[in-house]
């Protein structure tokens, strides 16, 4: 198991826990043992469903348990998962949503589906080298997201989720072709300033969305009336790149040196030691939801790019920041085959969390 680091600490390496070993035996025969709990390896299954899936199965669920019961292994998964105890965590929304997450994650006991994800492909024209990052999601804690890109678009995929947002979805958006001029210092403190900033580009953007669907309609009615059949491939083809050379000149002439940055009065910050100075920052949209990802819907707000391993996102109606930093471990064979076996696997990964 691939753990981040204890919350909020987003620049500390990550932590790894074994869950099984596989001992390989003469004749093309093995033996699985099951590392889960405090009471050795013991007896496990593995079973290949199809390429690039798997299966763990636990075959003595009994070596999880604790002599103290439930609240026994609570307190100790609570050390090992967030590097406190209860008593510590004085915020009882908090302390709701830690046990939700122990109940959610414990109720498995190694029985497991595991399904191959790759690592996203790059090109000269990204605004920093995609990949996976840790990033700080309030009284969540600590979760994996996956950076992309996407022509004119940047996407953040959670790899990890919580109760509100699943692994799988889309976290955050960002709109490459909409830089945001950040005002100077004493302003920014001012959350107002940086809403009314924000939300005049958010209009900005949707006038955009209208008028393209409009021009489409259009395009599609004349096609019609002039009996001509269209050619969908072509016109894709030099749609996505009219996108991507877009996406790519706005990143390529809006890299100014850095500046001065601070977070406004009132946004909340699990991690005080961000930056305080910035090069780019990009107007985005971030996926919100209540409990059982339940009426999502994306928010506008602020994708703040730092350097070249940690970026931030202000989400606009939480009041909230999420400082992400880049996790530097080289992962063997997780390469994409290609940009389409990655842009399916966006595809499959979030029909799962739906």
């Amino acid at each position: 198991m691939y753990l981040p680091p204890h919350d909020p600490h987003v620049d500390d390496p990550m932590r790894f826990k074994p869950l099984f070993r596989i001992h390989l035996m003469e004749r093309k025969c093995a033996t699985v043992e099951c590392m889960y709990g405090h009471k050795g390896p013991h007896n496990g299954h593995i079973q290949i469903v199809k390429k690039d899936e798997f299966s763990t199965k636990c075959n003595q669920t009994d070596h999880h348990r604790m002599s103290g019961g439930r609240q026994e292994e609570f307190r100790t998964w609570l050390r090992e998962e967030w590097g406190r105890t209860l008593e510590d965590i004085f915020h009882e929304h908090m302390q709701e949503l830690i046990l939700m997450k122990f109940i959610y994650t414990s109720q498995y006991d190694n029985c497991l589906t595991y399904r191959r994800i790759y690592l996203p492909p790059s090109s000269p024209d990204d605004l920093i080298q995609p990949g996976l990052f840790k990033g700080t999601y309030g009284s969540h804690g600590l979760e994996i997201v996956m950076l992309s890109f996407h022509g004119r678009k940047a996407k953040g995929t959670k790899i990890t989720g919580d109760p509100n947002i699943p692994a799988g979805q889309q976290t955050v958006e960002i709109d490459l072709a909409h830089p945001l001029q950040l005002p100077d210092i004493e302003n920014l403190r001012d959350f107002s300033e940086l809403s009314r900033i924000v939300l005049e580009v958010q209009e900005q953007v949707r006038r955009e969305e209208r008028e393209r669907e409009q021009q489409q309609e259009e395009e599609e009615h004349s096609q019609q009336a002039s009996s001509q059949p269209a050619s969908p491939l072509g016109a894709e083809g030099a749609a996505e790149g009219e996108e991507t050379a877009a996406g790519a000149e706005t990143t390529q002439d809006k890299a100014p040196a850095s500046q001065p940055f601070v977070l406004p009065a009132g946004v909340i910050s699990r991690n005080e030691d961000y930056p305080r100075s910035c090069r780019i920052c990009f107007y985005g949209t971030g996926l919100i939801a209540g409990h059982g990802f339940t009426s999502p819907e994306r928010t506008p707000g602020v994708f703040v790019l730092f350097d070249d391993d940690r970026f931030g996102f202000i989400w606009l109606e939480l009041k909230s920041f999420s400082l992400y930093s880049r996790i530097k471990v080289s992962f063997q064979n997780a390469q994409a085959p290609s940009r389409e076996a990655f842009d399916e696997m966006l595809k499959n990964i979030q029909s799962l969390a739906t």
